[in-house]
Protein backbone atom coordinates (compact mmCIF):
# COMPACT_ATOMS: atom_id res chain seq x y z
CA UNK A 1 0.00 0.00 0.00
CA UNK A 2 2.79 2.25 0.72
CA UNK A 3 3.82 2.21 -2.98
CA UNK A 4 0.44 3.42 -3.78
CA UNK A 5 0.65 6.09 -1.62
CA UNK A 6 4.38 6.96 -3.26
CA UNK A 7 2.92 6.98 -6.61
CA UNK A 8 -0.22 9.58 -5.59
CA UNK A 9 2.67 11.77 -4.00
CA UNK A 10 4.71 11.16 -7.22
CA UNK A 11 1.78 12.88 -9.04
CA UNK A 12 0.63 15.49 -7.13
CA UNK A 13 4.56 16.54 -7.16
CA UNK A 14 3.82 15.98 -11.50
CA UNK A 15 0.95 18.41 -11.03
CA UNK A 16 2.60 21.40 -9.37
CA UNK A 17 5.67 21.30 -11.73
CA UNK A 18 3.49 20.87 -14.93
CA UNK A 19 1.93 24.54 -13.20
CA UNK A 20 5.02 26.05 -12.54
CA UNK A 21 5.98 25.29 -16.36
CA UNK A 22 2.40 26.50 -17.82
CA UNK A 23 3.31 30.08 -15.60
CA UNK A 24 7.11 30.01 -16.85
CA UNK A 25 5.56 29.78 -20.33
CA UNK A 26 3.98 32.41 -20.30
CA UNK A 27 6.37 34.74 -18.61
CA UNK A 28 8.79 34.01 -21.62
CA UNK A 29 6.00 34.71 -24.04
CA UNK A 30 5.17 38.14 -23.06
CA UNK A 31 8.92 38.83 -22.11
CA UNK A 32 9.06 41.49 -25.12
CA UNK A 33 5.50 42.52 -25.26
CA UNK A 34 4.73 46.41 -24.47
CA UNK A 35 1.97 47.74 -23.02
CA UNK A 36 -1.21 47.37 -24.49
CA UNK A 37 -2.03 51.58 -24.61
CA UNK A 38 0.42 54.30 -23.72
CA UNK A 39 0.63 55.11 -19.63
CA UNK A 40 -0.98 51.74 -19.14
CA UNK A 41 1.78 49.14 -17.67
CA UNK A 42 2.94 46.11 -19.83
CA UNK A 43 2.84 42.19 -18.62
CA UNK A 44 4.56 41.91 -15.00
CA UNK A 45 6.07 38.44 -14.46
CA UNK A 46 4.15 36.11 -12.81
CA UNK A 47 6.15 33.36 -9.85
CA UNK A 48 4.32 30.13 -8.59
CA UNK A 49 4.35 29.37 -5.46
CA UNK A 50 3.70 25.63 -3.89
CA UNK A 51 1.62 24.93 -0.79
CA UNK A 52 1.71 21.95 1.03
CA UNK A 53 -1.32 20.31 2.58
CA UNK A 54 -2.22 16.76 4.20
CA UNK A 55 -4.37 14.18 2.26
CA UNK A 56 -6.33 12.47 4.55
CA UNK A 57 -6.68 9.47 2.03
CA UNK A 58 -3.55 9.21 1.66
CA UNK A 59 -2.32 10.00 5.15
CA UNK A 60 0.38 11.49 3.53
CA UNK A 61 1.94 15.52 2.46
CA UNK A 62 1.16 16.78 -0.99
CA UNK A 63 2.11 19.25 -2.94
CA UNK A 64 -0.14 21.66 -4.37
CA UNK A 65 0.23 24.96 -6.72
CA UNK A 66 -0.14 27.65 -4.26
CA UNK A 67 -1.41 31.06 -5.38
CA UNK A 68 0.37 32.89 -8.66
CA UNK A 69 2.17 35.83 -7.12
CA UNK A 70 3.22 39.18 -9.42
CA UNK A 71 6.61 40.00 -9.27
CA UNK A 72 6.55 43.17 -7.86
CA UNK A 73 10.30 44.67 -9.39
CA UNK A 74 10.42 47.20 -11.66
CA UNK A 75 10.01 47.19 -15.26
CA UNK A 76 12.44 47.44 -18.31
CA UNK A 77 12.53 50.53 -20.06
CA UNK A 78 13.70 50.47 -23.96
CA UNK A 79 14.49 53.55 -25.69
CA UNK A 80 11.54 53.51 -28.68
CA UNK A 81 10.62 57.21 -29.61
CA UNK A 82 8.51 56.00 -32.38
CA UNK A 83 6.33 53.75 -30.24
CA UNK A 84 2.61 55.27 -30.01
CA UNK A 85 3.36 53.62 -26.11
CA UNK A 86 6.95 55.90 -25.11
CA UNK A 87 6.60 58.70 -22.67
CA UNK A 88 8.13 61.93 -23.55
CA UNK A 89 11.83 61.04 -23.22
CA UNK A 90 11.12 58.14 -25.57
CA UNK A 91 11.41 55.17 -23.38
CA UNK A 92 8.81 52.22 -23.09
CA UNK A 93 8.29 50.05 -20.41
CA UNK A 94 8.71 46.74 -21.29
CA UNK A 95 7.70 44.00 -18.75
CA UNK A 96 10.07 42.68 -15.98
CA UNK A 97 10.57 39.36 -17.38
CA UNK A 98 14.51 38.37 -17.78
CA UNK A 99 14.49 35.50 -20.18
CA UNK A 100 18.08 33.93 -18.62
CA UNK A 101 16.00 33.34 -15.23
CA UNK A 102 12.80 32.04 -16.92
CA UNK A 103 14.92 29.76 -19.21
CA UNK A 104 16.77 28.55 -15.66
CA UNK A 105 12.95 28.00 -13.84
CA UNK A 106 12.05 26.39 -16.71
CA UNK A 107 14.90 23.55 -16.63
CA UNK A 108 14.52 23.37 -12.65
CA UNK A 109 10.88 22.53 -13.21
CA UNK A 110 11.35 19.97 -15.77
CA UNK A 111 14.16 18.14 -13.73
CA UNK A 112 11.76 18.39 -10.61
CA UNK A 113 9.17 16.67 -12.79
CA UNK A 114 11.27 13.94 -14.63
CA UNK A 115 11.97 13.25 -11.14
CA UNK A 116 8.55 12.50 -10.09
CA UNK A 117 8.07 10.69 -13.19
CA UNK A 118 10.92 8.42 -12.64
CA UNK A 119 9.79 7.99 -9.20
CA UNK A 120 6.37 6.78 -10.19
CA UNK A 121 8.46 4.60 -13.08
CA UNK A 122 10.56 2.80 -10.68
CA UNK A 123 7.38 2.25 -7.93
CA UNK A 124 5.10 0.30 -11.03
CA UNK A 125 8.64 -1.21 -11.83
CA UNK A 126 8.99 -2.57 -8.14
CA UNK A 127 4.83 -3.69 -7.91
CA UNK A 128 5.41 -5.31 -11.29
CA UNK A 129 8.39 -7.35 -9.86
CA UNK A 130 6.63 -8.02 -6.89
CA UNK A 131 3.14 -9.58 -8.87
CA UNK A 132 5.67 -11.83 -10.65
CA UNK A 133 7.53 -13.10 -7.40
CA UNK A 134 3.65 -13.90 -6.13
CA UNK A 135 3.11 -15.72 -9.53
CA UNK A 136 5.69 -17.72 -9.30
Amino acid sequence: MDLLKSISVATSGLRSQSGRMRVIAENIANADSGPERAGADPYRRKITTFQRRFDRELEAQVVDVGRVQRDQSAFRTKFEPGNPTADAAGNVQMPNVNSLIETMDMREAQRSYEANLNLITSTRRMIQRTIDILRA
